[in-house]
C-alpha cells in the first residue's frame, strides 16, 4: 500500500492508497513543536486505528510546504515505517508543464492538485484550494499550469479579525440565518462566510474570462466544502485531490 502525506501549514492529511483506491484518509492539525518521534508513533496509532499493519506499507509519498517539519516527518517513515519517501519537487516527472515565471516558486501541493485534475477531469480548470491560504489555480487544456491567485484563508481572516480588534469575538465558520446579521455574530458569519463565496464567485468569474467558460471549477482543501455549500459556481468537491495527485505522481515516477 502507498501512504501519501501532504505536510500544509494547518493540516496534515494521510491516505493509504491500494492501487488506485483510496482507503483510510485522516487530516491532523500540523505542529510545529512535534518531533519525528512524536510523528512516527502517532502514524502509527492511524494505521493500527485502520487494522493496517506497519509491514502492508510499501512505499510513502511526501509533499509539504512547511520545510522545517519535512525531514522530521521524513525521518518517522524512516525509523517507524522504515520506508524512505519520494518527496514531491518541480524537478520530478509531473506531466503538468508549468509555466509560472519560477517554477520552483509553486506549491508542491498545487502541483499535485494540476496532476490530479488533469487526469481525472481535464483540462481548462480552476482549482480552488481552500486551507490555510485559499489559493485559485489556472490550468489549460494542453496541462499547463499557469499560475492563479492567493488569498488569505478563511480561518486566517477570523483569526485576524479576533486578533485584531477589541470586541470583536472568536466566531464558527458557519452561515448565519441571512447575510444582514443582526448581531455581531451573526454580522460577522456574514462577512467572512459569504463574503468569501462572493470572492470566489468574483474570481471565478475573472478565471474564466481567460481560461474560457468551459473551465471546469474544482475545490479543494478542508473548508471547501463548507464554501461549496453557498455557491453553484463550484462544479466539483474534491476534498482529498491533494492525496489523488500524490498517488499520481507516485505513479508517473516509478
Amino acid at each position: 500500500m502507498l501512504l501519501t502525506i501532504d505536510i500544509g501549514n494547518t493540516n496534515i492529511t494521510l491516505g493509504l492508497y491500494e492501487k488506485e483506491e483510496l482507503g483510510p484518509r485522516w487530516r491532523l492539525a500540523t505542529d510545529h513543536h512535534r518531533m519525528a518521534d512524536e510523528y512516527g508513533l502517532q502514524i502509527l496509532g492511524l494505521l493500527e486505528h485502520a487494522h493496517v499493519p506497519v509491514e502492508q506499507v510499501s512505499a510513502v509519498c511526501v509533499s509539504s510546504v512547511v520545510p522545517q517539519l519535512t525531514q522530521r516527518v521524513v525521518q518517522a517513515c524512516e525509523i517507524y515505517l522504515h520506508q524512505n519517501p519520494f518527496l514531491i519537487s518541480s524537478d520530478i516527472k509531473t506531466g503538468i508543464i508549468i509555466k509560472y515565471d519560477n517554477p520552483q516558486a509553486v506549491g508542491v501541493d498545487r502541483i499535485a492538485d494540476a496532476a490530479a485534475v488533469m487526469h481525472y477531469y481535464g483540462g481548462p480548470a480552476c482549482v480552488i484550494d481552500f486551507g490555510t491560504a485559499t489559493t485559485f489555480n489556472a490550468i489549460t487544456s494542453k496541462g499547463e499550469y499557469l499560475g492563479g491567485a492567493i488569498a488569505p484563508g478563511l480561518n486566517v481572516a477570523a483569526d485576524a479579525l479576533f486578533h485584531h480588534t477589541s470586541k470583536l469575538p472568536r466566531v464558527d465558520l458557519e452561515a448565519p440565518p441571512a447575510a444582514i446579521g443582526t448581531n455581531t455574530v451573526h454580522a460577522m458569519q456574514s462577512g467572512l462566510l459569504f463574503g468569501y463565496v462572493s470572492m470566489t464567485e468574483g474570481m471565478i468569474t475573472r478565471f474564466k474570462a481567460e481560461l474560457g467558460q468551459d473551465a471546469k471549477v474544482i475545490a479543494t482543501g478542508g473548508l471547501s466544502e463548507i464554501i461549496s455549500k453557498h455557491t453553484k459556481k463550484i462544479d466539483i468537491v474534491a476534498p482529498w485531490l491533494t492525496l489523488d495527485g500524490l498517488r499520481i505522481l507516485w505513479d508517473i515516477n516509478h
